[in-house]
């Protein structure tokens, strides 16, 4: 599955999975760039794709701002003229009950986990429908699925993540674009790390596997879906989830 010659845009790649997929996805063979909005991150994870042996471009980015969205692609482009594959994966959590749910905390995180997708989208397809080529992998959740209490706002995302997936898949399939998202369980991160051991014991319960996934697992499952291994598959949702959701 090699991405040799191939350009990655990953949206959160400061840490966890985006960082997991920007070093995957470099030992595959292709130059990265970088966006999130923690600049001392991204060096961090530049400098380690870079000891992979590959380019890495880190960019300031917060995909709730079109704006930023326009800066940051822009900046790719005229380094490294096109983007073959895009990661969209920075998303934040805002959770609550939804009677005691803030509106600004529901439009900050569909925001951000939805619309700075469409705004990346948006972006990129120009160059994917001239080249005739292009992986766009977005970055949905098991919780977007099955639903879950107290985060009804992260679920809309991310469900809105997987409609979003199935429709631009749709439309750009005629241009060998190809559309996809994966659809993580519960993955051994730093915010699940902090949890209490009760909870995560419960949370293991749910799980037939009876482990969490790391940010690895995810990313290689990205990294097939950006390989021309995967090119006859399109709007679909590869669940990494040890079992939790069958669909």
């Amino acid at each position: 599955m090699s991405l040799e010659g191939r350009v990655a845009l990953i949206t959160g790649a400061s840490q966890g999975i985006g960082r997991a997929c920007a070093l995957v996805l470099a030992e595959a063979g292709a130059d990265v760039a970088l966006g999130a909005r923690n600049v001392e991150k991204l060096a961090a994870v530049a400098g380690e794709v870079e000891a992979l042996g590959r380019k890495a471009l880190p960019v300031p980015l917060d995909v709730a701002s079109g704006d930023s969205v326009k800066d940051a692609i822009g900046k790719v482009l005229e380094a490294w003229q096109h983007i073959d594959i895009l990661v969209n994966n920075a998303g934040i959590t805002r959770d609550n009950l939804l009677l005691r749910m803030k509106p600004a905390d529901w439009e900050e995180v569909l925001r951000t986990n939805l619309e700075g997708a469409y705004h990346c989208i948006r972006l990129v397809l120009p160059g994917m429908v001239r080249r005739r080529a292009g992986r766009i992998i977005n970055i949905s959740s098991v919780v977007g699925q099955t639903g879950n209490p107290g985060q009804s706002n992260y679920v809309a995302s991310k469900a809105g993540l997987i409609g979003l997936t199935k429709a631009v898949a749709a439309e750009v399939a005629s241009r060998s674009i190809t559309v996809n998202a994966v659809a993580p369980g519960f993955v051994d991160t730093a915010m699940t790390q902090a949890l209490p051991a009760e909870v995560r014991q419960k949370l293991l319960s749910f799980v037939p596997l009876g482990r969490m996934g790391t940010d690895r697992e995810i990313a290689l499952a990205v990294k097939f879906l950006a390989s021309d291994d995967a090119a006859y598959i399109t709007g679909h949702v590869l669940n990494v989830n040890g079992g939790m959701f069958m669909a």
